[in-house]
């Protein structure tokens, strides 16, 4: 498991740091329908952010082998601590008191998941559940594209699409745990491949127009607890990821905490574009 949590930890701080290069890639093009959210995927910082939560990715796939997805899941949502960390060194923000406090809350709490995680029991459950998860995919892509194009210059549409792409980037997380294996040629006829697939872009041209359309703060909030409490839960009822003997308090209020905080500190998903 240690390895695992390693794997989890290199996630948040490859996609925390993506983070900020993807918000400055969106914020170079003027906003404008999906057309533009497809321009913005050829800015070079939205490129480099790319390729970090490429790596981040491949790193929390590894790590959902070995560790419970309500850990990993929250070691994802910590992201947000290394993106204020990066945008304090980067954009020269300055931190102030409750956003040290919640980075440390963030820390705190993956800590004491850390300390009750079990060993996730390696469900990987069955093919009818692998073939739904594709078609919730699909549904949830088609809902996203539908809704982005009917609600208009609405107050919470950056919270709406944020939230949507949190759920996609769900989905993504619970696929891959959903994964039997690794290895060819299995992975090009598993239905939860796909689901990755589609999941994975959908959340990437959603959440570059939450960005673009309105507050990042609430984009990032809804993201951020979108892709978080419901594979939590997935994973406990559906999978049998389990805590040590005891220790479900312990883990509860870690979550807690983690996600608290990574909520506290969403403002920092919002990279206002330097002069480059």
């Amino acid at each position: 498991m240690g390895l695992g949590l390693l794997f989890a930890l290199c996630a948040a701080v490859f996609m925390g740091t993506a983070t900020v290069f993807q918000a400055l890639g969106a914020r170079r093009v003027t906003p404008g329908g999906a057309g533009a959210a497809v321009r913005a995927t050829w800015q070079w910082p939205f490129i480099v952010g790319v390729a970090l939560d490429t790596l981040g990715f491949g790193a929390e796939l590894f790590s959902l082998r070995s560790v419970p997805l309500f850990l990993v899941e929250a070691a994802v949502a910590g992201a947000l601590a290394v993106t204020a960390l990066v945008s304090a060194l980067v954009l020269r923000i300055r931190l102030r008191r409750v956003e040290w406090a919640a980075v440390g809350a963030v820390c705190g709490g993956l800590a004491l998941m850390a300390i009750a995680a079990g060993r996730e029991t390696g469900g990987d459950g069955d093919a009818r559940m692998r073939a739904a998860v594709l078609v919730g995919a699909v549904g949830l892509a088609l809902v996203s594209w539908a809704l982005s194009l009917r609600l208009g210059p609405m107050r919470h549409r950056a919270a709406v699409l944020g939230a949507l792409a949190g759920v996609s980037f769900g989905v993504v997380s619970v696929a891959a745990r959903l994964l039997p294996g690794l290895s060819f040629p299995g992975l090009l006829v598993d239905p939860a491949v796909y689901a990755v697939i589609v999941s994975g872009i959908t959340g990437y041209l959603v959440l570059i127009q939450a960005l673009q359309c309105g507050s990042v703060t609430s984009a990032t909030a809804a993201m951020v607890t979108g892709e978080t409490v419901w594979p939590a839960l997935f994973g406990v009822v559906w999978l049998g990821d389990t805590t040590r003997h005891g220790l479900a308090p312990l883990a509860v209020a870690g979550f807690a905490a983690s996600i608290a905080g990574a909520l506290t500190l969403a403002r920092f998903g919002e990279a206002e574009e330097p002069t480059l």
